[in-house]
């Protein structure tokens, strides 16, 4: 059965809404994704929509736990076939068409719980367990809009998605502190005073000293991705090494 045109005007029209939020959040992305073919492209637009709008909505609010709530709402109606927005919409067109499990972004919004609670993390492994819900999430479903499943392949775009978020956190440390907020793994600050330095954040050696730990650890979650995107389609594969190349 033939799309109906104004079906098909609607459906171009959310995912250029999608293209567009990724023009605008990441131009390095965007400029990375114009490399894939098009159906990929389209599809990997719309999760990035759907995660950048989530993410947004927990992070720029007086009330994340409110905020997210909608959030988990808004997740209940890609799934039961009911999207209400353009982001919405295109991000459950590409969810049931490369049958993203509904587990990879309840684990994202698991990490935003993690962040509207204000949580601290004591460890790199407590980090990590951060990372994989709010970065690996992204890396797993870009894998299968690829066409992609296999464990190993997957796991490589976890750890890439892992190094992304690691690299984030690196760059935002003095941004996140004016905001009250800390990923540096406590472990990594002993001989710092961290309450007195959140209260009046300045550089100091022991921050670069654990970013530049943390930049090691996602140098080395980049190598070990290196061979999932040998495994990716030979169209997608330099889309994604030029996004880690300019992360």
């Amino acid at each position: 059965m033939s799309v109906e045109p104004e079906a098909e005007r609607l459906r171009r029209d959310d995912v250029r809404a999608s293209r567009r939020l990724l023009r605008e959040g990441s131009k390095s992305f965007y400029a990375a994704s114009l490399l894939l073919p098009r159906r990929v492209r389209d599809d990997a637009g719309a999760v990035y929509a759907w995660c950048r709008v989530a993410d947004h909505a927990v992070d720029r609010t007086d009330d994340p736990a409110e905020a997210l709530e909608r959030v988990r709402t808004g997740l209940e109606r890609v799934y039961v076939g009911r999207p209400e927005n353009a982001v919405e919409r295109a991000f459950a067109e590409a969810a049931f068409r490369n049958r993203i499990s509904r587990d990879i972004p309840e684990a994202m919004l698991e990490g935003f719980q993690w962040d509207a609670d204000g949580r601290t993390y004591e460890t790199m492994e407590d980090l990590v367990d951060y990372c994989v819900r709010v970065g690996s999430t992204v890396g797993a479903m870009m894998t299968v809009v690829m066409g992609r499943r296999a464990p190993d392949t997957v796991a490589a775009a976890c750890r890439l998605g892992a190094a992304m978020q690691l690299t984030n956190i690196s760059r935002d440390v003095g941004e996140d502190a004016r905001a009250g907020r800390l990923y540096v793994p406590r472990e990594r600050l002993k001989d710092l005073d961290v309450e007195s330095w959140l209260a009046d954040p300045s550089p100091s050696p022991q921050i670069r000293d654990a970013v530049r730990s943390l930049l090691d650890d996602a140098d080395a979650l980049y190598d070990a991705s290196w061979a999932g995107i040998q495994a990716l389609p030979s169209r997608c594969r330099p889309s994604i090494r030029a996004a880690e190349l300019v992360y």
